[in-house]
């Protein structure tokens, strides 16, 4: 009895490990025709020069208006029309409200409907306290070491250049569209854009203006960031995880601190806070776009990484406690919760009567806001403690993953950065693309642009810079792109 036992299990086994190395080796990638290389006669001097220049500009937005000063951000707009007059001649150029930009290229009439170029001008503030980590001065626009360095060069006035000098060089040629390119630049991304592309894309519904697919940042092309990936990663982002704010308030009588209660406000709201900590929202790892982002990706990886994805019947509670074991991976898969300010108190020997905490969610598209609203509610039940919600914006719609506009991306992708893997996937930060969304039917987001950890590092951080060799390939994408998507 024991040795056919022994014989089943056996069995078993090999049946077991069959199934799993077949779908392994057929877990690759799909075979692509290679692609030849795209260069355009680019001004590379003349680039560096302009993208110095845009640095210069301290183009800053703050949470509260008042402290913006608008200088600059006049002075910006006057050097765009300055540096790139053919475009400002051959292109319709409208001012959105105070300091936002929408141009317009008007195509022969036999192309689709138009697409949509977006970037953003504004920049974060520089902390006093470091200015002294920068190499060089943030807002000095130094060439140095094979790039241009300040504040604004990943984000976002790289790609505000880049866009310009592909339009400068494609009219110098003589190129004419098919259908209608727009180029939007946002003035107040970094405080939500609700002034700038928000009244950019009011502006483009009012002319009742269907956009096919839009083009903001997003992702990079990674290079070296992605563990087990070889080849460098574009991430052609689909969607964007939406926002809510609570703030969660706990009260309790006061008193003299010498003589402490159990159940002071303090006390009660940090064991709502661990609360919060000890729970997680459901991952999503097998639909949308973080699952299509993995998957792609996966295909790519080494024969044990790939077995682990190809058979997720089996290996998926493994693979989600591997995946959000780091705050990225877990931002990735699922809704996030992270308390970002306290108060409480008024004096040292006081009892606070009443505790806050601010509490910030980023949802994944694959969540209901709703549905997060009610869980959260159903976490938060001590009694002293209440809920108030400040801010709630759902998840962007999912963007197609198999149209042409992500075929085009895909492809220049190929052609400009060679050896890459291109992939779907999900941006956890927000972007003006949330409101250009309204008027387009997909909505991507992508600078054409190879960085590292290291330049990964500077984003809202110190030493923030662009390479040379970025700012002309982000040129020639944008030149490419608008050649493949207008035919």
């Amino acid at each position: 009895m024991l040795r056919k036992l022994l014989i089943v299990v056996l069995i078993v086994v090999v049946v077991l490990a069959v199934v799993i190395v077949t779908r392994t080796l057929l877990f690759i990638p799909p075979v692509l025709t290679a692609q030849k290389p795209q260069s355009f006669l680019i001004d590379e001097a003349s680039i560096v020069r302009h993208m110095s220049e845009a640095i210069t500009f301290p183009t800053i937005s703050f949470g509260n208006a008042e402290n913006t000063t608008r200088e600059p951000f006049e002075n910006f707009i006057a050097w765009l029309a300055e540096t790139y007059p053919l475009v400002y001649s051959r292109l319709s150029t409208q001012r959105i409200g105070q300091y936002s930009l929408l141009y317009q290229w008007q195509g022969t009439g036999v192309g689709g409907k138009p697409i949509l170029l977006t970037a953003h001008y504004d920049v974060v503030p520089v902390p006093q306290s470091s200015r002294d980590q920068w190499q060089h001065p943030p807002f000095a626009g130094e060439i140095k070491e094979g790039a241009v360095w300040g504040r604004g060069a990943l984000d976002d006035k790289s790609a505000v250049v880049a866009i310009m000098e592909a339009l400068t060089l494609l009219l110098e040629s003589g190129y004419e569209p098919q259908r209608d390119i727009y180029v939007a630049f946002g003035h107040d991304e970094e405080v939500g854009g609700s002034e700038g592309a928000a009244s950019i894309a009011s502006e483009l519904k009012a002319r009742g203006v269907q956009i096919e697919w839009s083009l903001d940042e997003g992702s990079f092309v990674l290079d070296g960031i992605i563990p087990g990936l070889a080849s460098p990663l574009a991430g052609i982002n689909l969607s964007e995880k939406g926002f809510l704010t609570l703030q969660i308030t706990a009260k309790s009588d006061g008193g003299h601190s010498s003589m402490p209660p159990h159940d002071m406000a303090i006390y009660t709201l940090a064991e709502t806070l661990n609360d919060l900590q000890n729970f997680s929202f459901d991952n999503h790892l097998s639909s949308g776009p973080s699952a299509e982002m993995y998957l792609e990706i996966a295909r790519h990886m080494p024969f044990t990484k790939r077995m682990l994805f190809a058979n997720q019947w089996l290996f998926r509670p493994l693979l989600e406690n591997a995946l959000t074991a780091s705050p990225v991976g877990a931002a990735m898969l699922r809704t996030t919760i992270a308390p970002t300010m306290l108060q409480a108190g008024i004096k040292e020997n006081v009892l606070a009567p009443v505790a806050r905490a601010t509490v910030n969610l980023r949802i994944h598209p694959q969540d209901d806001i709703d549905d997060v609203i009610t869980r959260l509610k159903q976490i938060i039940v001590r009694d002293g403690v209440s809920v108030d919600i400040l801010n709630a914006t759902p998840a962007s719609p999912i963007s197609s993953s198999n149209s042409a506009g992500f075929a085009a991306l895909a492809e220049v992708s190929r052609r400009i950065f060679g050896d890459v893997v291109v992939a779907p996937g999900l941006t956890i930060a927000g972007t003006d693309s949330k409101h250009y969304q309204t008027v387009s039917q997909d909505a991507y987001r992508f600078n054409p642009m190879m960085i590292d950890s290291e330049d990964l590092a500077t984003f809202h951080g110190v030493n923030e810079r662009i390479s040379i060799d970025n700012l002309t390939k982000a040129t020639s994408f944008y030149a490419a792109l608008i050649m493949e998507s207008s035919q």
